[in-house]
């Protein structure tokens, strides 16, 4: 776009794109690939070619790179000349002399390039180097003085990807059909190799293109599998168009698990503050967010061996929480809440991760003679009309809690169902933005997710209605 900008303006000067390998098996790389090759004009496509994508690179067109790597470029089967490039390789991509002799041999080019470039993942400090998944991204203080991974006790204890995948390894073994699926981020949920290896082929990597991996999956399932795919929440955000038209139209029997659902202190690019609005206003799709281990591992069962529609669970954010009670509940008995503690006068709805910030909301409202009723939702799909409409009874405020954005999510159907009734709705959640790196506590400030200034806010209206 910037290239044919440029040239519609009558400017002349050098657009260069950079690219990593991995990044090549996304359908819209692959479109601009495709659509660049005939611009007919100066445009310079530089291909990092480190081997890797997050996990090692998944997919029949690395094989191509591969056989250009090994050629050093001058193989007959070449992806990119096919398309129509000029293309150049080095294969000392690490070498800064030889980068700056290549990039003054293609400046100014009239036709669209290609510079395949090979470079080596985390040259220069060998942890890195050793281990390139894990060094994808790391914490502060993984290295000591010497560039050597610091070694530390880690006790293993239970997470909700540990149970995952507990699960995945014991209902693969006597049923063939079980699959997981990531696009390209295994590491986000614990897919260990050794985990990979146990499943064989009941594990596919299909490498960054979440598109295709809610398609692939819908496929699987309207087959007879039953596959379970596991991502990120700011990258489900991709693949939208599959999740409305691949798999919910096809009321497709997939399991999908979205982790790090939540307000965060990420970069712009990372925010999992949007999945919830995203998906909970497409049709068939059930999305439900437990609250302790007890539920999620109810719901996980429930999602892989029903064969109705496609769910989604909202994995729980943070260290795992346990009742010790096993969950008994019928999830195929859709959009009931669970009413925890009965009050009067206010409701908290506590969506997920903000269930907890439910009970200290009520806690806080006891210290001003108010006993709320406290609701576990655990559906974000749909309304449980028969509670909500018996909380009109001797209820005068509902407060509904979600870690995401408002707009187009969890309280705003809450308050659009009361919006002809005389019940009072506060709606608690991240507004429409897109903060880069905030800090979470000033977040929460920001959004009145705190137990005293969602208390005042409830102490206000109250006042307002006695005056």
């Amino acid at each position: 776009g910037l290239a044919k900008a440029r040239d519609l303006k009558g400017e002349d000067y050098n657009v260069i794109a950079l690219i990593g390998d991995g990044s090549l098996s996304g359908g819209e790389a692959l479109e601009g690939f495709d659509m660049s090759a005939t611009l007919g004009t100066n445009f310079i496509i530089i291909v990092n070619d480190n081997e890797m994508s997050i996990a090692p690179n998944q997919g029949g067109l690395y094989d191509n790179l591969r056989l250009l790597r090994e050629t050093n470029g001058m193989a007959e089967c070449n992806f990119f000349k096919s398309l129509g490039f000029q293309y150049h390789y080095l294969e000392e991509g690490n070498d800064i002399e030889k980068l700056i002799e290549l990039f003054q041999k293609v400046k100014d080019t009239p036709n669209p390039t290609v510079l395949h470039i090979h470079t080596q993942k985390g040259l220069g400090v060998k942890a890195a180097m050793d281990n390139k998944e894990m060094f994808h991204w790391i914490l502060p203080n993984t290295l000591d003085e010497n560039n050597e991974i610091i070694e530390r006790n880690h006790q293993k204890h239970e997470t909700y990807c540990s149970l995952t995948n507990d699960y995945i390894l014991e209902k693969a073994k006597n049923d063939p059909t079980i699959i997981a699926i990531t696009p390209a981020t295994p590491g986000v949920y614990e897919f260990t190799q050794d985990f990979r290896d146990k499943l064989g082929r009941q594990y596919t990597d299909v490498g960054i293109a979440e598109e295709h991996a809610v398609a692939y999956a819908s496929g699987l399932a309207k087959n007879g599998a039953k596959p379970v795919l596991a991502v990120m929440s700011s990258f489900i955000q991709r693949a939208y168009d599959q999740l409305s038209q691949d798999l919910c139209l096809n009321n497709s029997p997939v399991t999908l698990l979205i982790h790090w659902g939540g307000i965060s202190s990420a970069d712009a690019t990372h925010l999992c503050c949007f999945d919830i609005p995203l998906m909970c206003n497409i049709p068939n799709l059930v999305y439900l967010s437990p609250v302790n281990k007890e539920e999620y591992m109810r719901m996980l069962d429930y999602a892989v061996n029903q064969t109705e529609r496609p769910i989604a669970i909202r994995v729980p954010a943070g260290d795992l929480i346990s009742t010790g009670i096993e969950d008994t509940t019928d999830y195929s008995l859709l959009n009931k809440y669970k009413v925890e503690q009965v009050g009067s006068e206010v409701a908290i709805l506590g969506l997920g991760n903000f269930y907890y910030l439910a009970k200290e909301v009520k806690e806080e409202l006891k210290n001003f003679g108010i006993d709320a009723t406290l609701i576990n939702p655990r559906f974000i799909t749909g309304i449980d009309e028969n509670l909500m409409n018996a909380l009109k009874q001797n209820h005068k405020i509902v407060i509904t809690l979600e870690d995401g954005v408002l707009d187009g999510g969890f309280g705003e159907k809450i308050a659009r169902f009361y919006g002809s009734s005389d019940m009072k709705v506060l709606n608690y959640g991240a507004k429409k933005e897109f903060p880069d790196r905030v800090p979470l506590d000033e977040l929460y400030n920001r959004y009145r997710l705190k137990k005293e200034l969602i208390a005042q806010d409830v102490l206000s209206i109250i006042e307002k209605a006695v005056v």
